[in-house]
């Protein structure tokens, strides 16, 4: 039971986060960067689950955004994550090195 209570902790953190950050949003090559937008793969971050066809798709459409993700101390540590790569291994996305 506490492993479940830790993993929704996990996943309402990363929720808020990407809440607070609606403000991050910038245009690169012609994609809106917004890490609100990756809110359906919370779920395949914070445990076992494979990501959903939707998390796939919303990480293809914000891979550009990765660097600038990566840049935002708020933001690194959740990018940076074991699940995040897995997560992004699964969906055949590579985190870039910026």
């Amino acid at each position: 039971m506490a492993g479940k209570k830790k993993a929704c902790v996990r996943l309402m953190m990363v929720v808020v986060v990407m809440m607070m950050m609606v403000d991050f949003a910038q245009v690169a090559e012609g994609v809106t960067c917004s890490p609100v937008a990756l809110s359906p793969c919370a779920g395949a971050i914070t445990s076992s689950s494979p990501p959903s066809s939707a998390c796939c798709q919303k990480l293809r459409e914000q891979k550009p955004c990765l660097c600038g993700y990566l840049k935002n101390p708020s933001l690194r540590q959740y990018v940076n994550s074991p699940g995040a790569k897995k997560v992004a291994s699964a969906c055949g996305i590579t985190i870039p090195n910026c």
